[in-house]
């Protein structure tokens, strides 16, 4: 079985290098404190060096509570649903963007076993060296690189999920025209982000809080619609508070 960083870098586009040392994880960024324009608070705090030490267990699974409400699922059902929705199988290569402390990234391992491979992909060098402390399978490997205009070359990749963070990106129709690109035919997408309430006044109090916080609030089938216009087909959508998860398949020859 290859390096696994070796096996990264023969996914990765032609002339992207690794812009800093780090013995944990390729750095595409390197001095770059952040890929992309800010968005606001919560992002800023993705960066520092407190939230990683409690996001895993604490922050993101109390926000998300909060996010989803009591009927919710819970963290361990996000992994769960995330694995099947991709269809992981043994010798699959999933990207696991912004991949925070590891944990999709980790499971996505097992999943895809020793032949595989799992590439967490992540901004922040906080979350990458805390998700390095946990225990890893063998078939896991991190990236440190921007999340919306991802590294790799076209068609590399059989499973994209992007958990928490599509509402936090600048320019989220860019990523997901990224996910479109990177993903082989046949390849399939999971996400969770925000899904504004339909009626007022929730809708406006969703609004004003997404704006606080520096998090965009997406409209109920907005996303899905953006996956259909990419080419993607099975669309999914299972809503809980103002989240949404969404699912699509490419088409197996057919690219958007």
């Amino acid at each position: 079985m290859p390096d696994n960083r070796e096996r990264l870098v023969s996914l990765l586009r032609p002339g992207s290098a690794p812009a800093g040392k780090n013995e944990g994880f390729l750095d595409l960024l390197g001095e770059i404190p952040q890929a992309g324009p800010p968005t606001g608070l919560a992002q800023r705090l993705m960066r520092t060096s407190a939230v990683p030490m409690i996001y895993e267990h604490y922050w993101r699974p109390a926000l998300g509570r909060i996010a989803k409400g009591l009927n919710g699922p819970s963290m361990d059902d996000e992994v769960r649903i995330a694995v099947e929705a991709l269809g992981l199988r043994p010798g699959k290569v999933a990207l696991d963007v912004a991949c925070g402390t590891g944990r999709f990234t980790r499971a996505f391992g097992e999943a895809v076993g020793p032949d595989g491979l799992s590439i967490g992909l992540d901004g922040s060098v906080s979350m990458l060296e805390k998700a390095l402390v946990a225990p890893n399978p063998p078939s896991v490997t991190y990236l440190r690189a921007d999340a919306v205009d991802l590294p790799l070359a076209d068609s590399t990749v059989d499973a994209v999920c992007c958990f928490a963070a599509l509402h936090m990106f600048a320019n989220p129709d860019a990523a997901l025209d990224s996910f479109a690109r990177v993903l082989k035919p046949g390849g399939a997408v999971v996400m969770l982000t925000s899904a504004r309430h339909g009626d007022q006044p929730m809708r406006l109090a969703d609004t004003v809080l997404g704006r606080l916080s520096g998090q965009r609030m997406f409209d109920r089938g907005e996303i899905a619609m953006k996956l259909f216009r990419r080419g993607f087909d099975h669309v999914e959508e299972q809503y809980s508070g103002v989240t949404q998860i969404v699912t699509g398949e490419l088409p197996v020859n057919i690219r958007p």
